[in-house]
């Protein structure tokens, strides 16, 4: 007979009560099992002992010793050739700057260079306007010729004067010789005049007194004469004197006037670069006022190294100059000067460390560092930063 439905039912329901009791049976005899295991390993194995820290390794140890070895020989070596240099990042490249600025006032009528333009020695830069100079320069030169004229007429007439005082020397040697005649036959009837009264005759005494007195009056004019002709030859050479002194001032303005041309025409002194220029045509410029400057070629460093450092430092010392702006390049250079004096010395207001408190502070002192070949792809400039290495040993 087939079973109830409950009984049915019921039936699966107790097979996986027992399944479900079996198997939880098992899981804890498995348990119990593994834990007898582990215990039995757990007392027959010994236990590992205790690892040390990684500077218990004596690998670590010998490599740490190496190391340190290592590090002091390379300090030991760098400091060996380090003390063979001094070096500064107080240096900066410098130079005579030549300022230009005119010497007259005048209106600018060209300017011939650029900014940063190469200009050689005499090469115009500036032309101011000159037609009020070339005025004067032509009216100096009308007084020169002036001068130079009068002065030959002056020449001219010494002659004439020489000419005529010696026409009077000859009528004054003429005058001369009519009154020593006159006098003499004066002297003669005079004579016979006491020795026979009769042998003379009061009109031919009277007559020879008559031309003695005339030859007399007539020397002592010709006298005169000559001495005024010669008074004229003095004055003659004088005022060729005084002309010649007159051609010299108007020479002298002529040449000042020159001069005064040529400084319309403002060239440059020294071969460089055209820098800070601020002139341009049409400007109405002022003597002394700065139109533009010229930066030489010739430039060296300015290094201000500390006193401390310049035990060991001598002219000719080799350098090695790092520029700011070519920071691939590595400039030779040569010490070539260190000045006799630190920087504050030189200053507008020196210290006075007589008064007051003293603090020892250590001075720097300007040491001049000359290229030996810059390099021509290399901008280098006055006011440049650079880093110059001085091998002193």
């Amino acid at each position: 007979m087939a079973a109830p439905p409950d009984q049915a039912e019921a039936r699966p329901r107790a097979d996986g009560q027992e399944r479900d009791v079996a198997r939880n049976q098992d899981s804890a005899s498995a348990s119990g099992d593994t834990d007898r295991m582990a215990g039995g390993e757990q007392n027959a194995a010994p236990q590992p002992p205790r690892r040390k820290g990684l500077l218990g390794h004596p690998l670590l140890l010998i490599g740490a010793a190496v190391a340190l070895i290592a590090v002091a020989v390379c300090a030991l070596l760098w400091w060996l050739n380090a003390r063979h240099y001094e070096s500064t990042d107080d240096g900066f490249i410098d130079t005579h700057m030549v300022r230009l600025a005119p010497q007259i006032a005048g209106r600018v009528t060209a300017v011939l260079v650029r900014d940063n333009q190469l200009v050689h020695a005499g090469d115009p830069v500036v032309i101011i306007d000159s037609a009020d100079v070339r005025t004067r320069v032509a009216q100096a030169q009308a007084q020169r010729a002036q001068a130079q004229a009068q002065v030959e007429n002056a020449a001219a007439q010494i002659l004439v004067n020489q000419a005529s005082y010696q026409q009077s020397l000859a009528d004054a040697a003429a005058a001369r010789a009519q009154a020593n005649n006159a006098a003499v036959d004066l002297a003669r009837y005079q004579r016979l005049l006491a020795i026979n009264p009769a042998a003379v005759a009061q009109q031919q005494l009277d007559q020879a007194r008559t031309t003695a007195a005339q030859t007399a009056a007539q020397l002592q004019s010709a006298l005169k004469v000559s001495q005024t002709r010669a008074a004229q030859v003095a004055a003659s050479r004088t005022q060729v004197t005084a002309g010649r002194d007159q051609v010299n001032a108007a020479q002298a303005q002529f040449e000042e006037q020159g001069v005064t041309l040529g400084y319309t025409r403002i060239v440059a002194p020294v071969t460089g670069h055209v820098a800070q220029k601020t002139v341009a045509i049409g400007n109405y410029v002022e003597p002394g006022t700065q139109m533009l400057a010229i930066v030489p070629l010739e430039i060296w460093v300015t290094a201000n190294f500390k006193e401390t450092q310049l035990a060991h430092m001598r002219p000719g010392q080799a350098v090695t100059v790092h520029v700011d702006a070519c920071p691939d390049d590595r400039i030779r250079a040569h010490v070539d000067s260190i000045e006799r004096g630190a920087g504050q010395a030189f200053g507008i207001l020196p210290p006075e460390n007589a008064t007051g408190n003293y603090v020892k502070v250590v001075q720097r002192v300007p040491v001049k560092i000359v290229f030996d070949n810059p390099p021509p792809d290399c901008p280098l400039g006055p006011g440049m930063s650079v880093e110059p290495t001085v091998k002193v040993r």
